[in-house]
């Protein structure tokens, strides 16, 4: 999907909220009364208190909406008791083979808790479509996804902020390398007027700094079991927490969410993958 496409899209999104990709090619097929997305208005709902000063985003005073990991463990360890929306959060995987798979599987995951069963997703990227029973396996309806493929990294960032801005998205996820403050400044920013949460999914060598983001994520594979993948999951950077780190499981089916195996201190990370990684290793199709 080029710019004017995304641009088609988001207008398409902000007169018919809640509906998705289908729609735009069948609504003239369909007569039956849309209803209400509660997604869509649990945000406008949020973003009308912010504009009113009676609920600050994640930089004021006041608590921020959030979606809880479904681990109390790592919820309790953020400082706002869960990961905040209209906020930008950054995801990395490890110097392994299977290190970046891990890191989009949970970024997909994420991306999943966000939407719950009615929002969209919005993931910019270079390359081919996301696989999409390795979508499915993190609990993400292929048919809630909108791809948007850029020819260089600015066009992924373009993207990004377009879809932040656009206030009809769960989430945008997207792929970069370079992420320069400024860049940083203006997602979160448009997180923050939109009310939509933005994941940035990068490379193990990408450069790190303190700047906008609210979360640093680095995600390691883990051998899995029959129950799900498991992840090594690290909070590099939280603003107002401190840094830890988990074993994860994945459940879809059970709990739509994550399970903390064990809590890790110390040591090198266990960069062995089972079976159960073999979804996340093909989300890029």
């Amino acid at each position: 999907m080029d710019r004017l496409g995304i641009e088609q899209t988001m207008n398409f999104m902000r007169r018919f909220p809640g509906r998705g990709m289908f729609a735009m090619f069948s609504s003239s097929l369909s007569r039956a009364p849309a209803r209400p997305d509660p997604a869509l208005l649990r945000k406008l709902r949020a973003r009308i208190r912010r504009l009113e000063g009676h609920a600050p985003g994640p930089a004021g005073n006041r608590a921020p909406d959030v979606v809880t990991l479904g681990a109390a463990d790592i919820d309790g360890a953020l400082p706002w008791r869960g990961l905040p929306r209209a906020a930008l959060h950054e995801v990395l995987g490890t110097d392994t083979g299977t290190g970046n798979a891990a890191a989009a599987g949970f970024c997909v995951a994420l991306a999943a808790r966000l939407a719950g069963s009615t929002g969209l997703v919005l993931w910019c990227r270079r390359g081919h479509d996301p696989y999409g029973p390795g979508l499915a396996l993190f609990g993400l309806d292929p048919q809630r996804l909108i791809v948007a493929r850029g020819r260089a990294g600015r066009d992924v960032l373009w993207a990004m902020e377009e879809g932040l801005r656009s206030g009809v998205l769960a989430a945008v996820l997207g792929e970069t390398r370079e992420l320069a403050p400024i860049a940083r400044r203006r997602l979160q920013l448009a997180a923050e007027t939109g009310g939509v949460t933005g994941l940035v999914l990068r490379p193990p060598a990408a450069k790190t700094a303190p700047g906008a983001a609210l979360t640093r994520w680095r995600i390691a594979p883990a051998p899995g079991t029959a129950a799900g993948p498991r992840w090594r999951v690290e909070l590099e950077h939280c603003r107002g927490g401190m840094p830890a780190a988990w074993l994860v499981e994945w459940h879809n089916e059970e709990t739509g969410g994550f399970t903390v195996v064990a809590e890790l201190r110390h040591g090198p990370a266990d960069h062995a993958a089972g079976p159960a990684a073999a979804g996340a290793g093909r989300l890029a199709g």
